[in-house]
């Protein structure tokens, strides 16, 4: 008796000096998928450890902290689409704006721990739009051409196909292939264009979250170089720089390009040879309608006269 006193007094006060169990959260699904404009669910389970009517709050974090529901009603854009059931949220219809990391806040004020969270990531899938296509009309034999296929708004973002004359092209295994394509980035590459690449392209985009959408098909039409133009015209081209070289030459040997201006003249007169200027000369032919007086001549005589004195 004594034996089976001492080990209940010993688990009495086991029970005693064990710990409560405090406000605990959780959820069953941190990260939560769904398609846009469907509903998405987000859990939030608790348990307290007295407490019997907790706050609960739902936070979504950005750039800011923003409340989602908040003393017993929903805010912001969430108000009127959305609810809640124990701590689990439903959000209604949603779209890109409502994707983000979402926080269930429980705090029991009576509890020895107060305060339990949990997150909960929410990713709004968007189907594939039509992409957009860039296939060049025409190009040259011989020439490196890509084709662009895009679409920016499908999450996951989509993966590329590229059809040609409604047949899909596959992937070149062969590291001499004339063209190389990439599903990721959707570029559609011809090292080397031939005339067998003419014909009607067009690319499918798809990310497995709806159905795949394609761009309107266009014909690529893939011509021969045409070489007697290009040697007719480079025989132009050569004839022309030749013609203009000749003629530079000439005129400049004729002196259209020297200048004129403070260069001197010899004149020679009866009397004498006289240095001028050709801005002399200028005013000389601009004076030609003026009656011009020679200077006088001295007598030969005197002249003689004058020598012999000397």
């Amino acid at each position: 008796m004594e034996g089976t006193s001492l080990c209940l007094s010993f688990v009495i006060l086991l029970l005693q000096c064990s710990p409560s169990v405090p406000v605990t959260v959780s959820t069953t699904k941190h990260k939560v998928e769904v398609r846009e404009f469907s509903d998405a669910v987000l859990t939030c389970l608790f348990r307290t450890e007295r407490d019997q009517s907790p706050r609960i709050e739902w936070k979504k974090r950005g750039k800011d902290v923003s409340f989602v529901y908040f003393d017993g009603q929903f805010r912001g854009p969430f108000e009127g689409r959305a609810t809640i059931s124990g701590a689990t949220v439903t959000l209604q219809r949603v779209t890109q704006e409502d994707a983000g990391e979402y926080r269930c806040e429980i705090s029991a004020p009576l509890d020895s721990v107060s305060l339990g969270e949990t997150n909960v990531t929410l990713k709004v899938l968007v189907p594939p739009h039509t992409p957009s296509c860039q296939i060049p009309g025409s190009a040259v034999t011989g020439s490196v051409v890509q084709l662009r296929c895009q679409d920016q708004q499908s999450i996951p973002p989509a993966t590329y196909s590229w059809f040609k004359n409604n047949m899909p092209l596959s992937q070149p295994r062969q590291a001499n292939a004339t063209y190389v394509m990439d599903s990721r980035t959707g570029v559609l590459e011809f090292r080397t264009v031939a005339k067998e690449d003419t014909g009607r392209y067009s690319c499918l985009a798809s990310n497995g979250v709806g159905p795949a959408k394609m761009c309107e098909g266009k014909h690529m039409t893939i011509e021969d170089v045409n070489i007697t133009a290009i040697v007719a015209a480079v025989v132009v081209v050569c004839l022309v720089v030749v013609v203009c070289g000749c003629g530079g030459v000439i005129l400049h040997r004729n002196g259209f390009f020297s200048r004129h201006r403070g260069r001197s003249f010899w004149i020679s007169q009866c009397h004498g040879a006289d240095h001028i200027s050709s801005q002399t000369l200028h005013t000389t032919e601009d004076t030609s309608n003026v009656n011009y007086i020679p200077p006088p001549q001295e007598p030969q005589d005197f002249k003689h006269t004058q020598s012999f004195m000397l």
